[in-house]
């Protein structure tokens, strides 16, 4: 009798052990399920967006890790010509990694920065102007002290 108890008791744990397992593996197969129907879908989107956008002149990073600018493309084979310092090299365009960010925004940030110099140095002619006189008497005893010296 206690032999049979023993069995009965050990089926049971195997028994529960298989259940996790199996659950185990549905979740990781509900897992792989919605990777492959959501998740890597709307990556395919955004890259073909990147890659139908992409224009000439548009600094980029290849796969290999090359940075360069793009000379050309191509679109009936799909490739693309790239400038990487002086040297040009054709890719296919899923050699692509990503396209930088174009130089628009600091290319702004430097028009206002232009415009805010220039109104400094305005402000500091019409100081100038104001203070003349003054220079003048400062820089004469500023002489004057360097020469008892």
């Amino acid at each position: 009798m206690r032999c049979n108890t023993l069995n009965t008791f050990f089926l049971a744990q195997s028994a529960a052990g298989m259940n996790n397992i199996f659950m185990i593996i549905a979740m990781i197969a509900i897992f792989v399920f919605f990777y492959f129907s959501m998740i890597k879908p709307q990556k395919k989107q955004e890259r073909m967006k990147m890659m139908s956008e992409l224009k000439k002149g548009d600094q980029v990073i290849m796969v290999d890790g090359l940075h360069g600018k793009v000379d050309s493309i191509n679109d009936s084979d799909k490739t693309v010509v790239i400038d990487a310092d002086g040297i040009f090299l054709t890719f296919e365009r899923m050699a692509i990694r990503r396209v930088l960010p174009t130089a628009a925004a600091p290319a702004q940030d430097l028009k206002s920065n232009e415009a805010k110099e220039e109104k400094v140095e305005t402000e500091e002619k019409t100081v100038e102007k104001d203070s003349k006189p003054e220079e003048k008497a400062t820089d004469t005893t500023e002489n004057t002290n360097s020469e008892d010296k």
